[in-house]
């Protein structure tokens, strides 16, 4: 049985389409489902079918099919009796914008009523077009999902917080410095993978979900940054100023035509320009929808960061 966490209510049980299941965030999608008493049906290519992510999926209790993304068909038979149909696939044009809108029409040809796309991210509806490669395509995508006679939602998380100990190249905790570009008091939204999954799977069981949801686990200045990683690691950093935003426009230029690397989904440049529109406050999220789901908890940015030795 599926619980309404809102509403604290039982209902009955609920069978969820999962896109993109091997991957880090539809797996963790699918723990947060099974969590909550949903049925899973996690679609996989055959070449993943006997993976270790398709075993896991297994082991969780998901209905592991293996799915043709290319045919529609294929797709429709795999949506039949679903009740939502959640997309985590991660790619280029071929995936975010082709694989997504053949599932979409699968998904309306099986007469799903709801759709939850790919859009794990910053808001990029208030991004003009053309300040993120990503971004556009999964605003083409959007453009489809609006037109199609199915009920969507997307979730919008700001940044994946993970990032801060990996890829972002914030906090550099080898020379004790946050490096940054602009103002060091813009707010920044981030919010962790996991904490994203398990907001993702409760949306999927509710039936009554908005247009958009955006949630955010902690908001944070660079100045933020700064004091949080001090106590957290115990040695004192500071901040490092490398210019203004035009700066860091060059530097995305100059990247994007010396490493174009235009097959990678993220190569340098894309990080780059994902730190861009952060630091710009254009993607800031107005509003946020954390007390939807009350029994979920938020994860801040001093849980994520290495504690001192």
């Amino acid at each position: 049985m599926a619980t309404d966490s809102k509403a604290g209510s039982t209902t009955l049980p609920t069978t969820i389409v999962l896109a993109g299941s091997t991957g880090s965030l539809g797996l963790l999608i699918a723990y947060h489902l099974r969590q909550r008493g949903a049925t899973v049906r996690a679609l996989v290519r055959p070449s993943s079918s006997a993976s270790a992510e398709a075993e896991s999926l297994r082991l969780q209790g998901a209905e592991v099919v293996e799915t043709d993304y290319s045919s529609v068909a294929d797709l429709t038979q795999a949506c039949q009796g679903a009740d939502c149909v959640v997309s985590a696939l991660s790619g280029l044009r071929q995936v975010i914008v082709d694989a997504q809108t053949r599932l979409l029409n699968a998904a309306v040809a099986a007469g799903v009523p709801r759709f939850i796309p790919s859009d794990y991210s910053a808001d990029f509806t208030r991004l003009p077009e053309g300040s993120n490669r990503n971004f556009d395509l999964r605003r083409e995508f959007q453009q489809r999902l609006d037109q199609a006679p199915i009920q969507a939602t997307s979730i919008f998380n700001g940044m994946f917080m993970d990032l801060f100990t990996g890829q972002a190249p914030l906090i550099q905790p080898a020379i004790r410095r946050i490096v940054y570009w602009g103002s060091a008091d813009q707010p920044l939204e981030s919010t962790t993978m996991v904490d994203t999954a398990a907001y993702t799977a409760a949306a999927a069981l509710d039936p009554t979900t908005p247009r958009y949801l955006r949630i955010a686990g902690d908001i944070t200045t660079v100045r933020d940054l700064q004091v949080i990683a001090s106590e957290v690691m115990g040695q004192p950093f500071k901040l490092l100023r490398v210019g203004g935003l035009g700066v860091l426009e060059t530097m995305i230029k100059v990247t994007k035509t010396l490493m174009p690397a235009e097959n990678e989904v993220f190569p340098p440049w894309q990080g780059m320009q994902y730190m861009h529109n952060m630091l710009s406050g254009q993607v800031s999220l107005p509003t946020l929808d954390n007390d939807r789901y009350p029994d979920l908890h938020w994860t801040k940015v001093q849980d994520v960061l290495p504690k001192r030795g």
